[in-house]
C-alpha cells in the first residue's frame, strides 16, 4: 500500500443538503467545486462565503478603467469588482483596496495575489473608507487617483456567516460590527440605547414607519442573539400586520441597527467631504447604495458639487440592475448606482 495522508471523509450533515454555513464545504472551496457553484448561481442564489459583484458592466462603463491608471476600491469586500478593474488597469496600472473588515481583507488580498496581482498592481489597507485621504498619503498618491469605486452594501460573506450576527435568518451572536475588533456590538449598543436614540436610528437608517413604538419596546433590552432580536421585534408589532409586512419590519430594524453600530452615515459623510480632493482632473467615481438614507446623501453631494464646479458631470438618475441580473442575483434588487466626473 502506498504511503500518504489518510483519507479524509466528507463532513456529515443532516438531510440531503447542507444547511449550516460551516457545512457548505463545496461552496467554500470554489477551485475544487466549480460545478456545484454554477448550480447554486443558476438557482439565483449566492454561494456561501462568496459575493457576486453587482452592476459590473454599468460600473465598468462609468469608470472606464484604462492601462496605467490609478484606482481605489474603497470597500474591497470579496474583490469581485476589484478583480475586473485590475485586469483593465494593466499594464502599468495600480489599485488600492480599502476595507475595515480585517477578516475579509486578508482573505481577499490572498485571493487576488493568487490570480497574479503583485505589489505593484495591488495594495490593500485595513481602514474605513472615511480614511481615504490618509490611505492615499501612505502609499504616496497625494496627487490623487483616476477612479474610485464604493459599494456600500454588506458583503455576502458577512451576511451569510452566522458568527457575524448580521442576519435574522440565522442563529448567531448579536454583533453586526464590520470590524469585530472595534466598537460596540449590536447587543451592547441596543442595551445602552434609550428610546429616543433608537427611534432616531430606526428613522434615519431605514425610514421605519413604526419607529416610535418599536423604540419604546426594544430600547435597553439585553438580547444576545439575532433570533432573539427578531422575536422581540415581532412581539412588538401590531396584530393587524400581515406576515409580509412583519418580515419587512424585521429587515428594516436589522438594517438600521447595523448602520448605527458601524456609524455608516458619519463615515459616508466624511468620505464625501474628501472625495473631490482625491480625484485627479477628469477622475471618475461610482457609488453603489442600497437604501434611501445613503442615496440621499450621494445625490445631494453630487448636485452641490456640480453647482460648485467641483464636478463636470453627474448622474441625474440612478442606474439599476437589469432584469437578467436580478434573475441571477436577487441581492441586486435594491442597488442604485450614481456617478460623477471631476472637473478638469
Amino acid at each position: 500500500m502506498e504511503s500518504g495522508e489518510p483519507h479524509q471523509r466528507r463532513p456529515r450533515y443532516r438531510g440531503k443538503n447542507p444547511r449550516r454555513f460551516e457545512e457548505k464545504y463545496k461552496e467554500h472551496d470554489p477551485n475544487r467545486y466549480q460545478e456545484t457553484l454554477a448550480k447554486v448561481r443558476a438557482r439565483g442564489k449566492t454561494p456561501a462565503g462568496q459575493h457576486v459583484p453587482i452592476l459590473v458592466d454599468e460600473i465598468l462603463a462609468t469608470l472606464k478603467p484604462a492601462p496605467g491608471e490609478r484606482a481605489v476600491d474603497a470597500t474591497l469586500g470579496f474583490g469581485g469588482h476589484a478583480e475586473l478593474l485590475l485586469h483593465r488597469l494593466q499594464p502599468g496600472g495600480s489599485l488600492l483596496g480599502l476595507d475595515r473588515d480585517p477578516l475579509e481583507i486578508e482573505r481577499t488580498t490572498k485571493r487576488l495575489r493568487a490570480l497574479g496581482f503583485g505589489e505593484e498592481a495591488l495594495r490593500t489597507q485595513c481602514i474605513n473608507f472615511a480614511g481615504i485621504g490618509k490611505a492615499l498619503h501612505e502609499v504616496g498618491w497625494q496627487d490623487g487617483v483616476d477612479l474610485v469605486l464604493v459599494d456600500l452594501g454588506v458583503s455576502s460573506m458577512q451576511i451569510d456567516n452566522p458568527a457575524r450576527g448580521f442576519s435574522f435568518k440565522l442563529e448567531g451572536p448579536l454583533d453586526m460590527r464590520m470590524n469585530p475588533q472595534r466598537g460596540l456590538s449590536a447587543r451592547e449598543w441596543l442595551r445602552r440605547a434609550d428610546a429616543a436614540k433608537l427611534e432616531r436610528a430606526l428613522t434615519d437608517g431605514s425610514d421605519e414607519p413604526l419607529a416610535g413604538s418599536l423604540a419604546q419596546a426594544l430600547a435597553g433590552q439585553d438580547l444576545n442573539s439575532t433570533t432573539q432580536l427578531a422575536q422581540a421585534i415581532r412581539a412588538a408589532l401590531p396584530r393587524y400586520l400581515d406576515e409580509e409586512n412583519a418580515m419587512l419590519t424585521v429587515r428594516r430594524v436589522f438594517q438600521a441597527l447595523r448602520i448605527a453600530v458601524n456609524e455608516e452615515f458619519s463615515a459616508l459623510d466624511a468620505f464625501l467631504a474628501q472625495l473631490p480632493s482625491v480625484l485627479r482632473p477628469a477622475g471618475r467615481v461610482a457609488i453603489l447604495t442600497f437604501h434611501s438614507g445613503e442615496d440621499r446623501r450621494i445625490k445631494r453631494h453630487f448636485k452641490q458639487g456640480l453647482a460648485d464646479q467641483l464636478y463636470a458631470e453627474i448622474s441625474h438618475d440612478v442606474v439599476r440592475a437589469s432584469a437578467a441580473e436580478l434573475h441571477s442575483n436577487p441581492r441586486a434588487s435594491s442597488a442604485k448606482l450614481r456617478w460623477a466626473v471631476r472637473a478638469g
